[in-house]
This record gives structure tokens, C-alpha cells and sequence, in this order.
């Protein structure tokens, strides 16, 4: 394509401006600062091999925020994971739906009940996200 703006006639004359498309991504650029068009399409191709490596970048960097966001959650009182209810002896987990009235034995160690029940919740919300694939 012809470049645009000042120049005079060496910018009427010649096809020196290149301008792309990045079909996948919709990205266009232009580039008419050279007089040379195959510099100018040097120039067009590194500067799109560097928007589409900062739009992946920036992709791999908002997944990785979202599933740390998701590990650690807002913190609030709603996101509580074990209740202990000293009066009727009753430890609830909330993530899993697990209640339990040993709350004496569980305070003196015994977990491993809470914990095979939290490994089989974990192996099947795997095995889910895996079937989802």
C-alpha cells in the first residue's frame, strides 16, 4: 500500500507502506516509517511477534492469577473451612460436607478419618475436571 502524510512525491510514487493482519487475533499493523517496503515489513513483522508474545504473556499471566485467586480465595466468613463445636462435640468440614462427632479424639490427633475423606473428595473433583477435558 502507498504510505500517507508528508513525503512529497517519493510517498505518491512508491508502494512502500505494509500493513498486516493477524487473522487468529484480529491484530493490524502498520508500518510506513522506512522508505525501503521490505523494511518496513521487517519492521510490521517484529512488531507483531511482539504484541502477540505480550497477548500470550498476558493470557499465562491472568490464568495464573485466577487459580491463585481461586486457591486462596477473598477470605471472608463464608469461605470457612472446619468448624469445631466444643459443646456437642461436632467437627465440620465445609468444603466436603463431612461432619463428625469425635471432636475429643480428633483434638488429641486422630485425623486420618478427615483426611481419607478429603483425598477421595480431591480425586474425584480430578477425575471431573479430567471427564470435562
Amino acid at each position: 500500500m502507498r504510505a500517507s502524510g508528508n513525503g512529497g512525491q517519493c510517498v505518491n510514487t512508491t508502494d512502500s507502506a505494509v500493513r498486516l493482519t493477524h487473522y487468529p487475533t484480529g491484530i493490524v499493523i502498520y508500518s510506513q516509517t522506512e522508505k525501503s517496503q521490505l523494511q518496513n515489513k521487517e519492521k510490521a513483522f517484529a512488531l507483531l511477534r511482539a504484541k502477540l508474545y505480550d497477548l500470550e504473556l498476558q493470557k499465562q499471566q491472568d490464568a495464573e492469577a485466577a487459580e491463585r485467586r481461586s486457591q486462596i480465595g477473598t477470605g471472608d466468613r463464608a469461605e470457612k473451612i472446619r468448624t469445631y463445636n466444643f459443646p456437642q462435640g461436632r467437627v465440620t468440614d465445609h468444603r466436603i460436607n463431612l461432619t463428625l462427632y469425635k471432636l475429643d479424639k480428633i483434638m488429641n490427633g486422630d485425623i486420618q478419618e478427615i483426611l481419607d475423606a478429603l483425598i477421595a473428595a480431591d480425586q474425584a473433583a480430578k477425575l471431573a475436571k479430567m471427564n470435562d477435558k
